[in-house]
């Protein structure tokens, strides 16, 4: 992924090949993938139903997928990629030992902490949004140490590889009073409804095209050419791909377009919802850095603070994690954001309504009530 990035920013004009790019890839996904273009939420499924053993095909398909998205500028993430990939390994162990249905449920989960750890270096996150985000309101305590053990030893195993993680800035050290937990509910607020604005936005365009455009590479190549005209439009190449100078910059430059959040989100909807592949969580990322440093200087708090809280509570809004999202900021920015990263995770956990990025998601409970809303594996899906 980073060879590939590096090629692209030093080849500009290979953006021009995103339409072709989706249209050779779509073409291929249905000749020989059509479960797999259900990326994650194939994996949810096979958790919620005991499906049939996640496809072997599915790890490379999505892995490459995930390149040729990166190296022509979608704007995708790379989390989707390494929870699939995880989830396939596991999988695959599970089925060739033989299991029994409750003994494969906590490996596949452990492949999931274990592809979500070690991409972005924060093991203890990894275990946690894998035990928090199949079923809201349920925690797969049964998952938890093999959970642990995949994700510690698959982030040490990518160290060892040489594989170099983002370092973001630590924010300043900031203490929670009453006034500023009165600005960080105004900010909560924001974030919610930024994470309702891409999931409505990335569901519905989704859902349009397929109603429209028979065939997943048409769908594809219409998308890489919507990014194309929007890019050669705004004369910029900082909102394709990861956009990681981006995110980084959220933390330093007061002087953000107020906008940025949105173009962002304008983008990764053209490219997620139309079918590319990679995930959502590290332009989500981008989003909630960008939002937290406009919110920042609007609602007088650091920006640095801001921008790491809104990074990891947007994602949290937007997936149902808020727990898993706010050990991943004490993992990625030190203790002192967290008293301030748990408080806007929470409330924005809870106005963001019953929506996810992950239709196969379903909830054990409503976010208001602790009471279950339906029996296993009846549990309703989001809205």
């Amino acid at each position: 992924l980073d060879g590939v990035t590096a090629a692209r920013l030093a080849h500009p004009w290979l953006l021009y090949g995103l339409p072709i790019a989706g249209l050779a890839l779509g073409a291929a996904y249905d000749r020989v993938g059509t479960t797999v273009r259900k990326g994650t939420n194939l994996v949810l499924d096979t958790l919620h139903d005991d499906g049939p053993e996640l496809p072997t095909r599915l790890a490379p398909m999505v892995l490459v997928g995930t390149l040729v998205t990166h190296a022509f500028g979608g704007s995708a993430g790379r989390e989707g990629t390494a929870v699939q990939m995880g989830a396939t390994a596991g999988d695959f162990i599970a089925h060739r030992a033989g299991l029994s249905r409750q003994s494969r449920r906590p490996i596949l989960l452990a492949g999931i902490a274990g592809g979500f750890g070690s991409v972005f270096g924060t093991p203890l996150a990894g275990v946690v949004f894998a035990v928090e985000f199949v079923r809201v309101g349920r925690l797969e305590y049964t998952a938890l140490l093999p959970a642990l053990i995949a994700a510690f030893v698959g982030d040490a195993v990518a160290r060892a590889l040489g594989a170099v993680h983002t370092a973001f800035p630590r924010p300043c050290m900031t203490e929670l009073t009453a006034e500023l937990g009165m600005r960080w509910v105004a900010f909560a607020l924001t974030v919610a409804l930024t994470s309702t604005l891409f999931i409505e936005c990335t569901h519905r365009f989704r859902a349009a095209l397929e109603r429209r455009v028979r065939g997943s590479g048409a769908r594809m190549a219409i998308g890489g050419l919507a990014v194309v005209v929007l890019a050669t439009a705004l004369g910029t190449q900082d909102y394709l791909g990861l956009g990681v100078p981006m995110i980084v910059r959220a933390f330093e430059d007061p002087s953000l377009p107020a906008a940025s959040f949105l173009i962002k989100i304008g983008f990764t909807v053209l490219t997620v919802g139309s079918g590319f592949v990679g995930g959502e969580v590290t332009p989500l990322f981008f989003i909630g850095a960008v939002l937290g440093n406009v919110l920042g200087r609007a609602l007088g708090i650091p920006i640095d603070l801001a921008a790491g809280v809104g990074l990891a509570t947007v994602f949290a809004a937007a997936s149902n994690a808020p727990i898993a999202l706010s050990i991943m900021a004490f993992e990625l920015f030190g203790p002192s954001i967290v008293p301030h990263v748990v408080l806007v995770a929470a409330i924005a956990f809870a106005a963001s309504g019953r929506r996810s990025i992950y239709s196969s998601q379903r909830f054990a409970a409503d976010k208001d009530d602790s009471r279950p809303r339906s029996a296993d594996p009846g549990d309703s899906r989001p809205e």
